[in-house]
Order: C-alpha cells, then structure tokens, then sequence
C-alpha cells in the first residue's frame, strides 16, 4: 500500500491517511467577516472521509487586520461562533480541522484599511510592484503587538475547538515580508541579516507555541515562490536559518507545511504540464534540503500543484524518507470526496477557476458533487 494511505502522526492527532486540505481563501463570509452559514457545509463536506485534515482559509488575526473585504476574521463574537459551527463539523464526520491565522500587511486592501482607520502597513515602506500607496513601516512597539496578536488569536482557535494552528508564513503576507530581502529593507534588530529577518517569524512562532503548545502549532513557507514581490537572492540560507532555530529551540512542531517551486501563485497561469516544463527553473528548485535540515523532526506537509497522478511517486519514491503529508487545493474545491476518489481510483472532477474567489455565492463552493461510487458505499446525499 502507498504511504500515501499509512498513517501519520501530526501534533496530538494520528491521521489514518496522508491526503490534506490546503487553505483555500475563498471570500464566503460577510462584509463584516464572518463565515456564512454555507461555509460550514463546505468544511463538513470535504472532511467526509474520517481522518482528513483540513486547514482553514487564512484567517484575520484581529480586527486590525481585516484589510481584506469579505475575508474572514477570528475575533469577534459572531466569528468565533461561527468558527465553532464550522469546527464541528469537520469533527462530527470524523476529521480534524486546524486553523491557518494571517496578517496580510503591504498585501491588505491599503483602501479598504484606511477606510476601517486601520493603518496600512509592512515591515518597511516598500511598495508592491504596480501600485503607488506606501505601507508605513510598523515600529518595534507595533512589531511585538502583531505577534501577540497572533499568540491571541492561536488561543480563540483552540477555544474554539480546532487541533491547532498554522501561521500564514508564505506567499508575500507580513510573516513574509519580514523574511524576504525584497520588502524589508530595516537596518535594525528586525532587518538586515539572514537571522534578523527571520526573527518576526521565530518569535511569533514561540509565542503562539507558548500559547497553545508546540505540538499545536505549525507555518507555512514558501521558499521558492515569487507572489507578490517577496523574494529572496539566497532562499536557502533564509529558510534553512529558520528550520535550524525551529529545531535549537526545542520547538516540537505539529508540522511544517512547505509549498514546491511548481506551487508558486505566479505559475497558476500554466495549467498545464506541457507549459509548466518550459519553466525549468521552477523544476529545478526542489524542498529536499529543508526536508534533510529538518530531518523528520515533525512531519512536513508538502504543496504544490498534486494531482491523482503525480501524488504517488512524490509519496513513495523523492520523499519517501520523510514523514511527509500532501496537501491538495483546487482540486479539493471540486471533489468533496477527493479521499475517497484517489483511493479508489476514480476520475477527478474539473474544477471552475472563474469561481474560485465568487463572493458570497454558492456557485462553485457547495454545489460540486460527491463521486456516484462515494454516495453509494456512505449513503451520503449528492452534495454531502
């Protein structure tokens, strides 16, 4: 049998099977940033199959920090309730739900913050590329103030129910733009050097972990990508820095969650393979060397563009020394069954990209349905 279907130990959870659900920003919540009411069919539908990890959409970490409209929060009474909704959910099917919680700073709606009297800010006064508003540079007072709120937040999540909690480490968001050489560009203790970039990230880390636990929390990075102008000349060393701290610290993870080159937004325009292996350079930057860094200290959930095909010889054959999990995205927005249908071998169903950020709507989010073979063995109704 593939490792993809022998369980695996993450956190204080064992998963019977290997097969995750990423998170997925999907914009059905309400302008004040609360989950609506289908969301928890959503959720629910694709934790079908007992065992299955979900990750939550990235999730605002106070109200400060809802600068995305119709993103979701996880502060408020009527978020909090809503979460707890969602949460059990996944958990009366059998599943297991953690929470990912971001920031996005720069990468906000700077419009919609300063419409709310929130202040639009990143780790320094970088601009993104294509746009004239300037972040304002977030000072150490401030600094520390994101990381307790993100130790804050960790704590309403568990309160709420959920097995743990992933920060948004990834993909150009304000852990990110601390990280990445091309936003921060401070000359203090939160800038400069591989280890001061990396500090934002390490100490909201052990804060959330003093919060929660260690085995409860876990990051997302994304070393290889290129969204939204975070980028770094020498992403080895930034990330191999982090993972060792990770490690001299003692902090016993419940995983790491790293995204593949090919797992890069900036490639979502190559839908396929054919066009992706014109992109060599993407194929060529591989995770193996944060993966032999860290050297199965906890588990590592790997993303990037997997499919029924190539999920078994990433499991079994260029991983198949660590205890690794595999995340799925899009496919997992239109195969509420996908578990199931990977294990059987059934075809998967397309997915409706011009849906995928349709606010409010239940087009595209609660209307694909469940695998004919699936309804019949689990009586389940179409869209479960």
């Amino acid at each position: 049998m593939s490792k993809l279907f022998q369980p695996l130990k993450v956190g204080r959870n064992v998963l019977p099977h290997r097969i995750v659900m990423a998170p997925l920003s999907r914009y059905r919540n309400t302008d004040d940033h609360v989950p609506l009411d289908m969301a928890v069919e959503y959720y629910s539908a694709r934790a079908a199959v007992p065992g299955t990890l979900i990750i939550s959409e990235a999730t605002a970490i106070s109200r400060s920090d809802e600068t995305d409209p119709n993103g979701p929060g996880i502060w408020s009474d009527d978020e909090i309730a809503q979460w707890k909704r969602i949460i059990s959910a996944v958990h009366a099917r059998g599943s297991f739900f953690v929470q990912q919680i971001w920031s996005l700073g720069r990468a906000g709606d700077a419009q919609f913050a300063r419409s709310k009297g929130t202040k639009y800010a990143s780790s320094s006064p970088s601009p993104m590329e294509g746009y004239d508003t300037i972040p304002e540079e977030l000072a150490e007072e401030e600094i520390w103030a994101k990381i307790d709120g993100f130790a804050q937040a960790a704590k309403t999540a568990i309160a709420a129910g959920a097995d743990g909690v992933e920060l948004h480490g990834a993909h150009g968001y304000l852990i990110d733009q601390f990280t990445r050489e091309s936003i921060n560009k401070r000359t203090d203790e939160w800038g400069g050097s591989v280890e001061n970039r990396a500090r934002f990230a390490i100490e909201t880390v052990k804060a959330v972990a003093a919060a929660i636990g260690a085995e409860r929390t876990a990051i997302r990075l994304s070393p290889w990508a290129t969204f939204q102008g975070a980028t770094s000349p020498d992403p080895q060393a930034q990330f191999l820095y982090m993972l060792h701290e990770f490690k001299r610290l003692e902090l016993n993870l419940g995983y790491i969650h790293l995204v593949e080159a090919t797992g890069d937004p900036v490639t979502w325009l190559y839908e396929k393979e054919e066009e992706l292996d014109q992109h060599k350079t993407y194929r060529r930057n591989t995770l193996e060397y944060l993966l032999e860094e860290w050297d199965n200290w906890s588990p590592v959930i790997i993303a990037g563009g997997y499919t029924a095909e190539n999920v078994f010889p990433a499991v079994d054959g260029l991983y198949a020394k660590w205890d690794i999990a595999v995340a799925f995205g899009r496919y997992f927005i239109s195969n509420p069954d996908l578990v199931f249908r990977i294990q059987a071998g059934i075809e998967l169903s397309p997915y409706k990209r011009d849906s995928f950020y349709a606010k409010k709507t239940a087009e595209g989010y609660i209307d694909y349905p469940a695998s004919e073979e699936f309804l019949k063995e689990s009586q389940a109704p179409p869209y479960l």
